[in-house]
């Protein structure tokens, strides 16, 4: 099947963007963009992932709703620390394993992480001597700093990575 077939909507799509840039829609125009919109899809389709379905997708409702309210509460978090002149933060690094191994659920698992405020993945790596994959994550504040990085690894694993596995199952 030919590449561009495969990838319908962004075809459409650079189509779509390229009409707009050029101001026309005469035939000439839809012509070239659509020839340009199929000769970049199919040149670009194998650096594309492949596209993995969840395997129970009603839990994604679930996922996004716990982040919502996790953002929500974690902007509310930091505005508290940042505003709050007694307090100080107490950034600290920390390296979670993860359990994820499919490549789209840890790319989103990564992402949450950095959605919510307060956290950021810093670092993706997989090392040599267990294959599992480290993400690397800056907190902005530690708390009681002891014990933090064990709660931090422990809320993400729960709150993030759980769902996701199970989504991705």
């Amino acid at each position: 099947m030919m590449t561009w077939l495969r990838f319908p909507l962004t075809t459409l799509a650079l189509l779509a963007l390229w009409l707009l840039l050029v101001g026309s829609v005469e035939p000439g125009q839809v012509l070239l963009g659509a020839l340009l919109a199929a000769l970049i899809t199919g040149g670009t389709a194998g650096f594309w992932p492949r596209r993995r379905r969840p395997g129970r997708p009603w839990l994604i409702l679930r996922y996004l709703w716990r982040l919502a309210l996790d953002i929500l509460t974690a902007n509310v978090r930091v505005a508290v620390l940042v505003l709050d002149r007694r307090r100080r933060p107490r950034p600290f690094f920390v390296e979670l394993p993860l359990a994820l191994e499919d490549p789209f659920a840890i790319y989103l698992f990564a992402s949450t992480v950095s959605l919510t405020p307060g956290t950021v993945s810093a670092d993706l790596r997989r090392p040599a001597d267990d294959g599992r994959t480290l993400l690397l994550v800056h907190s902005l504040d530690g708390g009681d700093a002891e014990g933090a990085s064990e709660r931090l690894c422990r809320d993400l694993k729960q709150r993030y990575e759980q769902p996701l596995m199970e989504i991705f199952r």
